[in-house]
């Protein structure tokens, strides 16, 4: 071993390195490493050290690696939007006391989204439990594990060296549901720096299969659904954030029996807004055109299809009777079921699998339409049209938008609608755009219109403000080369604007637009909308143009059409690094949230 105290000068890292026998904590890389994970988000600490020596190794052989965020509720979103891009496990990491529970917040966020997510935090060394010990958080002490229960889908300690295998095990299983969501594992620092034995074999064979897809069909539900499929010729399709790998054969679907679709709010991510038969957001900030299309009197059949049927989405239709008589309900996790209990049919299973059957029936027995909603065009015209429309990137003609005008204005302040139509047509087709929690929902929800699937992502299950900042960093990790925009508040940057600095090291194209009207927008709204008192959402004026260049970012005052036509975007979006739109917007706006006062009761 290396004699600190007779040398002379330090030993370098891989002298150290060289001499530290593997631990547990290697053979928890080496288990993650063989279900696919590359990257574990957190912030190192003394008492996950051992977790970060074996990443450093790992690293060095071209393994896993970690990316170290500044704040751990941080890593927990750059896990969660690094997962939600590229389907895969997300995995974050943080010290013992602090900074498990900074992660919290983040992982609450994942469990209400169902997001897939392994959660490793140290614990202090055994024999210290009870003795007061810095940062204890044990069962005798500030209790996590217990903690970490209510906002994840498992969470145990490993009390000893022989449960690391069984209960990784079971914590990555947790994560993949149905319902999938966190879980959380917390380790002793003395266990993960134990000497690693030879790794157990009969472990393997699951460890290989974990996250290999369960196909779940109920047979008989199926055959009731393609019944009612069969005598409707009027069906409207609500697309919830659940679709995922099934919206190729739902587009197929809708497609052959030319129902109409639209989408909630968080569904939007899974959209083709130029698609002849796409209505629009129903619910928070959502479309006329899509409310008008779910509450048609004359439609036969409503299939919610992936969505929790919460009230951002489904608002007072779900009190309504007449609405639930018409609905199927079709979703992975029957746990959904429960607040559309009227429903005239509840199909539980793996939504992939149950649109390829009924499209197979559908098919084989060609079920006759004799109704297309679009009564006046063929669908070949209407592509030709919508075809047109995109490639001029202008807004859908059947997506009704409100105040349709500002989406064109140029008046100064810019208005926030003119922002979402020139982002919409300025960036790559392929640019990701993320919204984080604030009015940066609300504008991009109903105004913001990409150019393809998959583009848009939002986490309204907790609504936790700086979620994007984070999940932009997450995201771009996960789709190399790709523009990410991020859409974000000044209040939410003055909470977590650090991380820029994380995409700044890891050299990574994401595009912070920050919407900047001196306030905590939804809350200045909320509250004259609502006729309460007008109190705290002020926020100060700040350079955060100068606080960008200062962390290594480049960064631009918008204050005008003209500043963003001076922008070389294709540059930007080539840079290898982080940019900041600083963009005054007209904060007396008011944003699209009539939704959100009525479930608040106001």
């Amino acid at each position: 071993m290396v004699d600190f105290k007779a040398s002379q000068t330090a030993p370098s890292p891989s002298e150290i390195t060289a001499t530290c026998r593997p631990e547990l904590g290697d053979l928890v890389v080496e288990y993650l490493e063989g279900i696919g994970v590359e990257y574990i988000f957190g912030v190192p600490g003394g008492a996950i050290e051992p977790l970060y020596n074996a990443m450093a190794r790992s690293s060095r052989r071209g393994g896993l690696r970690p990316i170290i965020a500044r704040h751990e509720a941080g890593a927990a979103f750059m896990a969660d939007g690094y997962a939600r891009e590229t389907g895969k496990l997300g995995v974050c990491c943080a010290t013992t006391g602090p900074g498990a529970t900074n992660l919290i917040t983040g992982v609450a966020s994942a469990y209400a989204d169902n997001i897939p997510m392994l959660v490793l935090t140290a614990q202090t060394a055994l024999p210290q439990f009870g003795r007061r010990t810095l940062q204890e958080s044990s069962c005798t002490a500030v209790n996590t594990v217990a903690m970490f229960q209510a906002c994840t889908r498992f969470s145990s300690l490993v009390s000893h060296r022989g449960q690391l295998e069984g209960k990784l095990l079971s914590a990555i299983l947790a994560t993949q549901g149905p319902p999938a969501g966190p879980a959380h594992l917390s380790i002793p620092m003395d266990v993960l720096a134990s000497p690693r034995r030879l790794r157990s074999d009969a472990y393997m064979p699951l460890f290989n299969n974990l996250l290999n897809p369960h196909d779940m069909t109920n047979l008989q539900a199926m055959d009731a659904l393609y019944n009612e499929v069969a005598k409707s010729p009027r069906i409207v399709v609500i697309l919830g954030e659940d679709c995922g790998g099934a919206m190729d054969v739902i587009m197929e679907f809708i497609d052959a029996v030319h129902a109409i679709f639209v989408s909630g709010p968080a569904g939007k991510r899974h959209a083709d807004h130029h698609h002849p038969l796409y209505r629009g957001t129903l619910g928070f900030a959502g479309h006329e055109s899509a409310s008008q299309a779910v509450n048609d009197a004359e439609v036969d059949l409503v299939l919610a299809v992936g969505t929790r049927m919460d009230d951002l989405v489904f608002g007072s239709l779900l009190k309504s009777k007449a609405f639930q008589e018409k609905l199927v309900q079709i979703d992975v996790t029957a746990e959904n079921f429960h607040l559309a209990p009227l429903a005239h049919l509840h199909v539980c299973g793996t939504i992939q699998s149950i649109f390829k059957n009924l499209l197979a029936q559908v098919r084989e027995h060609c079920c006759p339409r004799q109704l297309r909603l679009v009564a006046d065009r063929s669908i070949a015209s209407q592509n030709t049209e919508e075809a047109g429309n995109a490639s001029r990137k202008l807004p859908p003609p059947r997506i009704h938008l409100n105040e349709a005008e500002k989406f064109y204005s140029n008046a100064l302040p810019l208005k926030p609608q003119r922002l979402m139509h020139e982002l919409s047509r300025r960036f790559p087709a392929h640019t990701r755009f993320i919204a984080d929690a604030g009015n940066s929902w609300t504008w991009s929800i109903h105004y913001l219109m990409p150019q393809g699937r998959d583009l848009y992502r939002v986490a309204m299950g907790y609504g936790a403000m700086a979620w994007g900042i984070g999940a932009a960093v997450g995201t771009a990790i996960g789709c190399p080369g790709a523009p990410v925009v991020c859409l974000t508040g000044d209040g939410s940057w003055l909470m977590s604007g650090q991380e820029l600095t994380v995409a700044v090291a890891e050299k990574l194209p994401v595009i912070y637009v920050m919407l900047n009207d001196g306030a905590l927008g939804m809350v200045k709204h909320g509250q004259r909308l609502g006729g309460a008192e007008p109190v705290g959402f002020e926020l100060p004026p700040v350079d955060f143009a100068g606080m960008a260049r200062a962390m290594g970012a480049e960064a631009y005052n918008i204050r005008s059409i003209a500043d963003l036509d001076n922008l070389d975007i294709e540059q930007i979006c080539r840079r290898q690094g982080p940019t900041l739109l600083d963009v005054i917007v007209d904060g007396e706006e008011v944003p699209p949230m009539g939704m959100r006062m009525k479930n608040l009761g106001r």
